[in-house]
This record gives C-alpha cells, structure tokens and sequence, in this order.
C-alpha cells in the first residue's frame, strides 16, 4: 500500500545536477505554490504535490489521521473511482506513490514527459474533488491498522524505537508515531478525515514541483489550466515552532523480545529551521561526519576496531525539520559488554568533543565525505523534485543547495566544539537501554555455550 515514512530526513545538498538545472518559481492567483526543475537529460517528469500537513499537524486524540487521509487520496474523487487513479497512472506507462511525514504530506507520479497534462489533471482532480465515502473509509482504516502491525507491532526494534520517541521529543507532535498510536487510530471515524482534508489540502498550503524535461513555458498554460480555478480556501494556521527549552535528562529501561541488546542517545537541537544561529546547522552536520563519516571516523576508530566495545555504532543530526532537530547515537555492544559500558564510551567521545579541537585534516575528511556522499541523491530528477519540495515546503530557500558547500566549508574546529558544548548537554538528552527479556538471554546464552 502507499508507503508511510516515519521520519523523512534526506540529505538535500551539493547535486551536481540540481545545482547546475534551470530552477523556476511562480504563485498562483489561487496560493499554490509551483517549482518547476529543468533537466534535459532524459525524456521522463516527476510532479509531485506537497502539503503543509504532517502527522505534528495532529491532535493527541487523532493521530494518524494525516497518514490515513493519504490512503484515502487514492480511494476515489467526484469522476474517479476507488483505485482508478493508480490503474489510470498505470495504464500510461507511470508509477505513483504518496509518502506522510512529521511535518508533511506529499504525493507524486512519474512518466514520460508527453504524459505531464495526464499527471496534472489527475493531482488537480484529487485536490479539487476528492470524495470519502465512509464503508471505504473503514475498509482502508482495516490496511492501515494491518501496516501497523507488519511494520511496527511485530517489530520489536521498531517497537522499542516507537517508545523511545515518545520520552525522547517530549510537548511535540514528533513525541507520537507518524502511523498513529494503535488504540487512537483505530477510533477514527470519516468525518475526522474529511476535516482534515478540508482544513489543510487547499491551494494555498500545497506546493506543486514538476522536475525534468519541461520548460517553464510548456508548464506554466498547464497549471494554468488545470489549478487556477480551484477554490483559494483558507490556508489554516501553523505555529512558529522554537528550541524548546531543556526538558532534563529522560531514561527508558526496555525489555523487548529484541534478538540483542541495543543503546539509544538522542539530544533535542535546532534544525535549520528552528536554529537562531544557522552557523549551528552546518557546525552540528560536520560534528555527527566527526564521529560516524566513514571507518576514519572516531566511533569506527576508537569503539568498534579499537577498543571492540560495539558491533555497530552511529551517529546522526536530523536538521531538516519543521521543529527542533535531533542528534542520535545508537550503538548495539559486543557479547559480554554491557550497555551501561558502551554509553559511558559514547558521552565520553561527547565529552572529548568538547574539550579538544578536532585537527583540520579531520574537517577536511569530514567535509569531503558529506559532499560525496550526497553526489549521487542528486543525479535523478525524483531526488531534484523531492529536494525543491522539501525547502519550499519547510520555508527554506531553494538555492540551499548550492550554497551548502561554502556554508560548510566555513565551519571551523571551534564551531564544532561550541555546539558540542552549547547542545550536547545532559538537560538535552534522552536514553534508552533495550534489552531481551532474562529468559531469553539466559536461552541464548545456554544455547551459545552448548
């Protein structure tokens, strides 16, 4: 069914391609918001249609109900029937998919450029017509529930996470699951979906990315036609969000039917979107290439060859948000090292961070590793689309990724030490251990020894 995403975090910069393509931008008398990417390279489009709705959007009692209303989106409208949007994309040689994030909600269709009208007309029709019929409803609520379930329910990693998150982001709509909380879900009923769609999916909250062969002069008369005489709506209300202040160190103790133990270290920090200094985004970027770029980096170096405390370790920054970011580490250890031994190892690697500079070499690896690595997200025309609608639908501006490379290549030592200390801070920090329940262990080990 139509994949959920809970966390949508892509790394949005430095393309090649993106970079260097014919990028335009209009408005519509009605709100809409349309980007539209040129790449000549090959004859295929993407459109997509972004809206400012996010499973944060939800009320405590209704979570979910973003995720849902993006089943629904493909259940009929007032000249299609349910499923003949997708049989339709099919039918002309395309491939369509939707996609729910926290702060966000995006549906896209890929073809032949010569079938741009066809994927116009049908995300018009959706936008302008979309119809929910309630056994429908019911019946799609049954498959959400039973994704739930094959993806997080079972899950007992996923699961473990699940709960994490809920100690982890405390007085924010990131504290639930994107998919919903099981025992909410189930009770939502249509007419919470019909409010929502008629809140939030209008034209003056969506932004329309059409990105390949196309020119604006082809596109333009095309939206034109097929957008400009949809109703404007009200475009609802969506706070400002801050750095929430420090909400004091969380623990979580969890014994899970995991298959071994696993450690879980996240702290709340700004995105770009929420960082008073935007030096803050770049310092902390380069920070996380410090500890996990690469097996030069210092996790791979020092916890996993060096001092063989862990079988896997990471590090990461989440800073594309509508809200605060996120700095996480995991870590699973080694038979016969403890979590409480592998945390020690990890907030000392923090501490380290904060009181000693990283070497320039160290930056310069740093730096190449991250600009490498994104090389490649942006050699195709659905990684164009999906960065153009990520900044315009966050309020970021969408020559970003061109200047990624200077922003980062600005960031000294001293900028990574300063939010090190500023933000990695024991106030701002979240940890779980997760651990198999004592029989299990005690199978396993029995097992092992046999």
């Amino acid at each position: 069914m139509k994949k959920w995403i809970a966390g949508l975090c892509l790394a949005l910069w430095a393309g090649v391609a993106g970079a260097s393509a014919p990028t335009h931008s209009f408005t519509l008398d009605n709100g809409m918001k349309v980007v539209v990417r040129e790449d000549h390279r090959a004859p295929v489009v993407t459109v997509m249609v972004w809206f400012k709705a996010g499973s944060i959007d939800e009320a405590p009692f209704e979570t979910g109900l973003a995720h849902v209303l993006e089943h629904m989106m493909f259940k009929g409208t007032e000249h299609l029937g349910p499923g003949d949007f997708s049989r339709l994309v099919a039918r002309y040689g395309g491939s369509d998919n939707a996609f729910t994030s926290y702060d966000y909600t995006a549906y896209y269709q890929q073809y032949e450029a010569s079938r741009l009208p066809l994927a116009l007309e049908l995300e018009a029709e959706r936008l302008g017509s979309l119809q929910i019929d309630d056994e429908e409803f019911h019946r799609e609520l049954q498959v959400v529930l039973e994704e739930r379930r094959m993806r997080t329910d079972d899950n007992p990693n996923a699961l473990a996470w699940e709960k994490f998150q809920a100690i982890a982001r405390p007085g924010s709509g990131y504290a639930h699951p994107v998919i919903g909380w099981r025992s909410l879900l189930a009770q939502l009923q249509p007419e919470q979906a019909r409010s929502w769609y008629q809140r939030f999916y209008v034209p003056g909250n969506a932004t329309l990315v059409i990105a390949g062969d196309v020119t604006r002069e082809r596109v333009e008369p095309l939206v034109e036609r097929f957008f400009a005489n949809l109703p404007a709506g009200e475009t609802p209300p969506r706070p400002k969000q801050t750095v929430k202040a420090p909400a004091g160190e969380r623990r979580l103790a969890l014994s899970m039917p995991v298959k071994v133990p696993s450690l879980y270290m996240l702290y709340n920090v700004p995105s770009l979107v929420t960082a008073a200094n935007p030096q803050d985004f770049y310092a902390l970027t380069m920070l996380a290439g410090v500890l996990d770029g690469g097996m030069s980096a210092r996790i791979e170096t020092d916890l996993v060859r060096g001092q063989k405390l862990v079988a896997g370790a990471g590090a990461s920054y989440s800073g594309i948000q509508r809200g605060d970011g996120t700095f996480t580490l995991t870590a699973a250890p080694n038979p016969g090292v403890s979590l409480e031994t592998v945390e020690a190892a990890l907030r000392e690697q923090i501490v380290r961070l904060q009181t000693t500079l990283p070497d320039e070499s160290e930056m310069a690896r740093v730096r190449a590793g991250v600009l490498a690595g994104q090389v490649y997200e942006k050699d195709s025309v659905m990684g164009q689309a999906m960065e153009l609608g990520t900044l315009s639908t966050l309020g970021l501006g969408l020559d970003l990724s061109e200047t990624f490379a200077d922003e980062l290549a600005r960031v000294t030592p001293e900028d990574v030490q300063r939010v090190a200390r500023e933000w990695l801070v024991p106030e701002r920090l979240a940890v779980a251990h997760v651990t198999p329940p004592a029989d299990q262990n005690d199978g396993s080990t029995q097992e092992a020894a046999q």
